[in-house]
C-alpha cells in the first residue's frame, strides 16, 4: 500500500464524498450564523459530554461538520480537499467515507475520555480529527512526498506526521488553550490502525 511518493498523472475530478463533505460543512457554517437569532445549531450539532443535558447520540457524527470560525473551517476543508481527494480516488467512495467517519469517532472518543478523566467540560466541534486521519493515511501511502508546511516550508509527509504527533501530544498535556489536541491524536491513532488493518486485509470495511 506504500507508493513512497505521490506524483499526479492527470487532473482528477473532485470525488463525490469529498465534494459532499465540503458542501455540508460550508452550508452548516453559513447557516450557523444566518440562523443564530432563530436556532442555536451548535447546541444541537456540537458534541457535548455524555450525561449532560445537551448531549444527543447523533452529535458523535454531526460535530464533524461544525466549525467555530472562518480559519477553523478553512484549514480543515483545505485538508479534506488536499488529502481526501487523493485518497477517495484511490480507495473509492465507500472505503473513504468509512475511514473519514471512523477517524472522527475515534477523535471524539479519546477527547471525551481524557476530558472525563480530567473532570473537564469539553464541547467538541470540527473535522480536525478526521483530517488528521487523512494526513496519516496519506503519509503512510506516500511517505516521501514533500508537503508545504505553512505553505512555504517543504517537509516530507512522514516527518510532518511525526512532528505533528509530538506537537499535539505535548500540547495535549501542557497547553492551556481551547484546542482539542487529544481529538487530533485520536484521529491519527484510528487512521494508523485502519491503515494497518487494510494492509493485512484489503477487503476489511470495503
Amino acid at each position: 500500500m506504500s507508493y513512497q511518493e505521490f506524483k499526479p498523472r492527470q487532473f482528477q475530478e473532485l470525488p463525490m464524498v469529498v465534494k459532499n463533505i465540503l458542501i455540508i460543512n460550508v452550508v452548516l457554517f453559513i447557516a450557523k450564523f444566518l440562523l443564530s437569532n432563530t436556532i442555536d445549531l451548535d447546541r444541537y450539532l456540537d458534541l457535548y459530554p455524555i450525561g449532560t443535558p445537551n448531549f444527543k447520540p447523533h452529535q458523535f457524527i454531526t460535530y464533524m461538520f461544525m466549525h467555530a470560525d472562518l480559519s477553523h473551517i478553512f484549514l480543515n476543508m483545505l485538508g479534506v480537499y488536499m488529502f481526501g481527494s487523493i485518497l477517495e480516488n484511490i480507495w473509492g467512495a465507500k472505503r473513504f467515507l468509512n475511514f473519514y467517519l471512523l477517524c472522527g469517532l475515534g477523535a471524539a472518543a479519546l477527547q471525551l475520555a481524557i476530558s472525563t478523566i480530567n473532570n473537564e467540560f469539553t464541547i467538541l466541534l470540527g473535522a480536525s480529527g478526521s483530517v488528521f486521519g487523512l494526513l496519516v493515511a496519506f503519509a503512510m501511502m506516500f511517505p516521501n512526498t514533500e508537503l508545504q508546511l505553512y505553505f512555504i516550508i517543504p517537509v516530507k509527509a512522514k516527518y510532518l506526521v511525526i512532528g505533528y504527533s509530538l506537537f499535539e501530544l505535548y500540547n495535549g498535556f501542557f497547553a492551556n488553550d481551547n484546542v482539542a489536541h487529544f481529538a487530533h491524536l485520536g484521529g491519527l491513532a484510528v487512521g494508523i490502525i485502519m491503515m494497518l488493518i487494510w494492509k493485512r486485509n484489503k477487503n476489511f470495511f470495503f
